[in-house]
């Protein structure tokens, strides 16, 4: 059960909350046996790996009712799905480059039952929206990854970090932070989770 692990750390998800995320290892099983969007391994620690390591972002910032947040190259719906769960007033709009991922996400969220969740298949810079935060999972460099975003943000921030970038990252990032050239703030998930997975597993804050 997906939920007695995630009660651990979120100790208030409510009866529906805790139904809807012991529902993803089914629907993803399913879903991975007719489109592989997750590694065969990673599958039987989806808990662990894809939904809690999501989730780190839910530890750095609890999301509003009524903000708009992009998850970019969402592939099988990852941040985008357990935030959805997380936060059901927050809107989200997953997308990706490729097509039969983002045919997967749109089956999981409506059998999931998410009201709060679009998917489209499109490239983040295809996307002529403003959001409040944008989202995303290790989809490439910090500094080729701001460009396609960059612009993407409303003005008027009103959450206790400004509007701008999660973005979930593994291993020695002070390279490719030089590189960028990107003001950051590091979250350490270790901070937040006990499981070895995080040791080494960060949330990057890049203000928009």
């Amino acid at each position: 059960m997906i939920s007695e692990q995630l009660l651990k750390y979120f100790p208030h998800l409510t009866a529906q909350q805790q139904h809807q995320f012991n529902s993803l290892p089914e629907l993803y099983a399913f879903w991975n046996n007719q489109i592989n969007v997750i590694s065969r391994k990673d599958i039987e620690s989806l808990g662990e790996r894809h939904v809690l390591h999501s989730l780190g972002i839910a530890k750095v910032l609890e999301f509003l009712p009524g903000e708009n947040i992009m998850d970019v190259g969402t592939g099988g719906g990852f941040p985008g799905i357990p935030l959805a769960i997380m936060f059901p007033e927050t809107d989200f709009h997953l997308v990706d480059s490729i097509g039969k991922k983002i045919k997967v996400v749109q089956e999981v969220a409506k059998a999931a039952g998410l009201k709060n969740v679009r998917a489209s298949h499109l490239r983040a810079e295809q996307v002529n929206e403003k959001f409040n935060f944008v989202v995303s999972r290790a989809v490439t460099q910090l500094k080729d990854f701001y460009p396609w975003v960059r612009g993407k943000f409303k003005k008027e921030s009103r959450n206790k970090l400004a509007n701008g970038i999660l973005y979930l990252k593994g291993g020695d990032l002070s390279d490719e932070i030089k590189e960028s050239g990107l003001k950051v703030t590091q979250y350490q998930l270790k901070d937040y989770f006990d499981e070895e997975f995080f040791e080494t597993k960060q949330v990057i804050y890049v203000k928009g």
